[in-house]
């Protein structure tokens, strides 16, 4: 099978059983940046949680963010963990996004997503991952994001040699072997997320999973 042709298959697949995702979920572009970048290496309960804390305090705009102490802000975003180091990261973000686009993700979102790209892995603390969430999910932009699940779930289906590519070639491979849609990327990498965290754990639960008939079928052809 073509990698275009798996790919399709596993997002029919995932679709089926476990879509409509309706992710991201947040009231604005801007909380959908605030939570890619709580969301690093935490459980999205736990930026809910946050992201209520902030909004409770009245703090959930760049111009109140930028404004608002680390010292004050850190409590607030104490359950996604790491609470300091992302209060700082968010600062850094919200910096950036008012001074270079007057505090407004409009503005942002009117700029091609390449130099968009390379600004915000310019942030200190935004990597690839959480930049193309924000591309992708608060700015419009079709790139495809890869993430831990994602790995995983191509490992294990031996789709392709994970351990020898890096994030951007991933991400390549699926751009490359996807049509250039927005709503598929951002549906699929939200069900690849559904199903790595409920089916593709430490210990796989194949026989439930969505994806169980890769188990049968010939995979990616050279």
């Amino acid at each position: 099978m073509q990698p275009r042709e798996l790919l399709l298959e596993m997002y029919r697949w995932l679709s089926d059983e476990l879509g409509p995702t309706g992710w991201w979920p947040a009231r604005t572009p801007f909380e959908v940046a605030v939570g890619a970048i709580l969301t690093q290496n935490t459980a999205w309960r736990n930026v809910e949680k946050s992201i209520t804390n902030i909004r409770k305090n009245n703090l959930l705009s760049a111009r109140s963010l930028a404004a608002v102490p680390v010292q004050r802000l850190a409590p607030l975003i104490r359950p996604s963990g790491y609470f300091r180091l992302k209060s700082q990261r968010l600062k850094n973000f919200v910096d950036f996004l008012q001074h270079e686009y007057a505090g407004s993700m409009a503005k942002m979102a009117r700029e091609p997503a390449d130099s968009l790209r390379e600004e915000l892995l310019g942030v200190t603390g935004i990597g690839p991952e959480t930049a193309d969430s924000i591309l992708l999910y608060a700015l419009g932009k079709p790139v495809f994001v890869v993430d831990a699940y994602t790995r995983r779930i191509l490992s294990r289906h031996g789709i392709v040699v994970v351990e020898q590519m890096d994030y951007e070639e991933l991400r390549s491979f699926f751009e490359e072997n996807l049509p250039c849609d927005l709503t598929l990327f951002k549906e699929f990498h939200a069900l690849l997320v559904i199903a790595g965290s409920r089916f593709c754990k430490k210990n796989a639960l194949c026989n439930e999973c969505p994806l169980r008939p890769l188990m049968t079928v010939e995979t990616i052809k050279e």
